[in-house]
């Protein structure tokens, strides 16, 4: 037959269950106060975010914000904007990006601004609307799409000089 107070409760726990008060440490007549410590000037001690999208990890229709870095070992379908992109050589970003650096190993679909510097390794695979400040890239990568050099004249984004599809 079950109990009233619960399925758990045993009768004999009970007198385990007394409410003691607890005694403070007891203190020393003759001891001086601890010396005040001043609090230290905290300069702006922010820890970088990180997120890494795993090998076999899929996000799909987000919009990933306040993230320093961003790896993507997986397949990401997002907007981003962030300081720096990594996408390993099998890792896949399909959407619009707007970051510091970019380094491409992998595979890059849709709208990318990078405001510095755009490296595409030898394995990587770029396509869509790229707009760059610098851009860097190795024999082998695949570039295709509408591509532009930043202005470097004008705030971070602006209007894109044209150059010829690679």
């Amino acid at each position: 037959m079950l109990q009233k107070d619960g399925f758990f409760r045993n009768r004999r726990d009970e007198s385990f269950r007394q409410n003691q008060p607890i005694a403070p440490a007891p203190v020393a007549a003759n001891t001086a106060p601890a010396p005040s410590i001043e609090p230290e000037k905290k300069v702006d001690e922010r820890k970088e975010s990180k997120l890494v999208v795993g090998p076999d990890i899929k996000m799909k229709g987000v919009e990933i914000s306040d993230c320093d870095t961003l790896v993507v070992e997986g397949r990401v379908e997002a907007t981003l904007d962030s300081r720096v992109l990594e996408i390993a050589e099998h890792g896949v970003f399909q959407g619009t990006i707007a970051v510091d650096q970019a380094e491409i190993r992998g595979r890059f679909e849709g709208e990318l601004t990078v405001r510095k510097q755009l490296v595409i390794q030898a394995t990587g695979k770029v396509s869509g609307k790229i707009r760059y400040a610098k851009i860097k890239v190795e024999e082998g990568a695949e570039l295709s799409g509408d591509l532009a050099v930043m202005d470097k004249s004008a705030p971070s984004i602006a209007a894109p000089k044209r150059v010829a599809n690679a």
